[in-house]
Order: C-alpha cells, then structure tokens, then sequence
C-alpha cells in the first residue's frame, strides 16, 4: 500500500466513525428495552419477586424491564435460554436457590451456573416454615417427631418435587430427627399445600411466602421457622432450634444474573440500581408483605452464596439417598 492510499483510507475510516450511528460509537447503555427471565410460573413467589423490583428498575435505567416467563425442567428452560443470550447487559434471569442446586441434581442442565453466568445480586431471602394441617392435633415440632417415633415411616410430606430444595430441607430434618417419612412430589409447593390442607400430607416444608396466607387463615399450623431467627410475621412460632432440632437452617433465596462475559460496567450499574429499587418503602413493603427480606448483595457475595448452595445441594442429596437425574 502506497503512502497516498493508505492516508485517503485512513481519512475514510475516520469520517465514517464520525457518522451518528456509526460502528464504535456505541450507544450508551440501556437504550432499549431489558428482558427479564423468570424460569418459573407467573404468580409463583419467584415471579412476585421480580415483578416487585422491575417496575424501580424500570425507572431508575430509563428503560422498561420485561418479564419473560419461561418455566419448566425445574427452571433448567429458562435458565438455558439466559446462558445463550447475549452478554449485552439486556437479559438478565432470575436466579435463586434450584438454579444451583440443579447443577447436582441433573446430570445435563444444558448450563453452569458458575461458569455460563455473572450472579449480580441477591433479591430477597425467604424462611421456610415447617407447617401441618390444623386439624392435626399437632402443636410443635416435638408432637410431629414423637408421632413419627410412634409410627415410623407412616407419615408423609409433601415437597414441590424430587431434589426440590424442600424436598431436601425435610429429608435433612429428618436426618437429623433421626425418623423416617415418606415423600410424596408434587408439580409445585403450592399443589403440596394444597394437599396438606385437605389432609393428604402430614406435614410440608414450603417457603414464607406460600405458607404465611394459610397459617393466618387458621387452615394450617406452623410448628417452626426453618431459620436461624424467628421471623417477625410469626413472632411466637419458634425456630427448629428452640424445638429441639439442631443444624438444620433453611433459607431460600432469589437474586439476578446476567450471561458470562457481560461488560463490568453494565454489571456495575445493574448491581447499584438494584441497590436502589431494594431501598424504596414501597418494594420493600412488597417483598416483607410474605415473609420475606429484602436483601441486596454485591457481585462477591452472591457468587460465593450460589457456590455454597451446591454444596449443600450435594451433602442433602446424600441424606435423601439420590441420584442426579
């Protein structure tokens, strides 16, 4: 290339980049509507999470945030879908407590989710109550163990499904109990609910926000919280622990991720704007409405809690004597 050429080109280039809309003068970030995976059914407490949060965000990026159901394969689906995305900063999942857990109880998720996802922040944390029907004569967790000691492998529970996170919480309690019960899966906790109030089950281990409406009601009676305190909805039901049922704490949990290789700055930005939908009066009213706890975390510390959970995932799975899927 002659010296000539190569400066007409060089002119070319520049007064193409000069051009609004040009290749390199990329607009700033978001200038066009987010897409917001939920791999779980609307109505579900995950999808009431989002929907609590997506409207600030909204506002806070100037931009509107779409909520995309796409459930089934206890959320492998919608979690496959946000992996292949692109890493743009417009797509992000709801991530929480199966997504990890998935990782050992499928032997193909189509996704890893240490690998295939940057974490950006934790949502919300919820308690999981320990909870019978209130026709069951059944007042605290010692009357459930001794009736389980009297009539070992005679009683049920319920869970939303094989390797479900309350599958697995009641197969450690059991464990730990030291008694033995029999699993009964259901499509979700909310059909085992169902069930436990028309006194198929015996007991059943479902998240706050699902149990919380029916033990108001006076339909079901919740013996403990699965947590390390007593939740404040619930001021007078004590923990496991006060119970007598040491080293079991259930915690689910529900965050934001993005596709790996998402820009850091967009990461930073969706990280502090949800710090900051996670601080109005009024989202937070909607997340503690159930039970729950608003509960913003940085990229670190959610990444570490995601990691932690197939872990326990793992050790659960031994107890309850499974096998990945």
């Amino acid at each position: 290339m002659t010296r000539r050429t190569f400066v007409q080109q060089a002119a070319a280039l520049a007064s193409v980049a000069a051009l609004p809309g040009a290749a390199g003068a990329q607009p700033a970030w978001p200038s066009r509507p987010i897409r917001w995976i939920v791999p779980f059914l609307p109505g579900t407490a995950p999808d009431m999470t989002v929907r609590a949060v997506a409207e600030p965000l909204s506002e806070i990026l100037g931009q509107p945030v779409v909520i995309d159901n796409k459930a089934g394969a206890a959320g492998n689906i919608g979690a496959q879908q946000a992996a292949r995305a692109q890493p743009d900063g417009y797509t992000w999942v709801y991530s929480a407590t199966p997504m990890a857990g998935n990782m050992r109880m499928y032997k193909a998720p189509g996704y890893d989710v240490m690998s295939d996802f940057i974490h950006v922040s934790r949502l919300a944390s919820s308690d999981v109550l320990l909870v019978v029907s209130a026709e069951s004569g059944m007042r605290t967790t010692k009357d459930l163990i001794d009736r389980m000691r009297q009539q070992p492998g005679k009683l049920n529970y319920g869970s939303g499904g094989v390797g479900s996170p309350n599958h697995l919480g009641a197969e450690l309690l059991l464990s730990v109990a030291g008694v033995q019960a029999v699993h009964v899966p259901y499509k979700g906790t909310v059909d085992a609910v169902n069930a436990l109030m028309g006194r198929q089950l015996d007991f059943a281990l479902p998240i706050f926000s699902v149990g919380l409406p029916h033990v108001a009601s006076g339909r079901l009676t919740a013996l403990a919280v699965a947590g390390p305190r007593r939740n404040a909805k619930l001021p007078d039901v004590p923990t496991l622990a006060e119970g007598g049922i040491e080293g079991v704490s259930l915690l689910s949990y529900g965050g934001q991720s993005v596709p790996a290789r998402t820009p850091a700055p967009i990461v930073a930005r969706i990280n502090a704007a949800v710090r900051e939908a996670l601080q109005r009066p009024a989202v937070h009213a909607r997340l503690t409405a159930g039970g729950g706890t608003p509960s913003w975390s940085s990229v670190e510390d959610y990444t570490q809690q995601v990691r932690a959970q197939i872990a326990d995932t793992e050790k659960m799975m031994k107890l309850a004597r499974l096998e990945p899927q």
